[in-house]
């Protein structure tokens, strides 16, 4: 599990969300990234660069995608929890491979990639967040990323288009 402090001086901690950058990621997605607290790469990163040009904006929580393979991917989880701002945020890549219920398992937000659409939707008390992809939408979509503005147990979600 990841804890990410709060910013000094607030109780408010934003977090970058981007998924299926398919080894791309352009200079406007770095720009739209610049001063979260934390980036979630939810998966299908397909190269060790993308990961190392996004820390250098900020931490990184990554998880595996169906794409991520080689041996840079190797340490990459297939899932993993993010605690920020007293919100516990479950990562995964593909939504359809969620093998808990969220609600009961305590968590306030479950982010995942795979689609290439961008979707929030809350169920059951639980935030579901999908940024879309960062560099291949499918569906008529423009690149997306999300924004997650925890404060407390409040987790307030944005799309933001490239």
């Amino acid at each position: 599990m990841r804890e990410i402090a709060h910013n000094p001086g607030t109780d408010k901690l934003r977090i970058g969300v981007i998924s299926d950058t398919h080894g791309e990621l352009v200079s406007a997605v770095v720009e739209t990234l610049k001063g979260v607290d934390l980036i979630i790469h939810a998966g299908d990163i397909d190269t060790a660069e993308v990961l190392a040009s996004l820390k250098q904006t900020a931490p990184v929580t990554a998880v595996k995608g169906n794409m991520d393979r080689g041996r840079w991917a190797g340490g990459l989880p297939a899932a993993e929890v993010v605690q920020a701002a007293g919100s516990h945020i479950y990562v995964l890549h593909d939504l359809q491979r969620l093998d808990l219920d969220p609600s009961a398992a305590g968590f306030r937000a479950v982010v995942c990639g795979h689609t290439h659409r961008p979707a929030i939707q809350r169920r059951g008390g639980v935030l579901f967040v999908n940024p879309g992809s960062a560099a291949y939408p499918r569906w008529g979509s423009d690149p997306s990323v999300a924004v997650l503005e925890c404060s407390g147990t409040r987790i307030e979600p944005r799309i933001i288009f490239i």
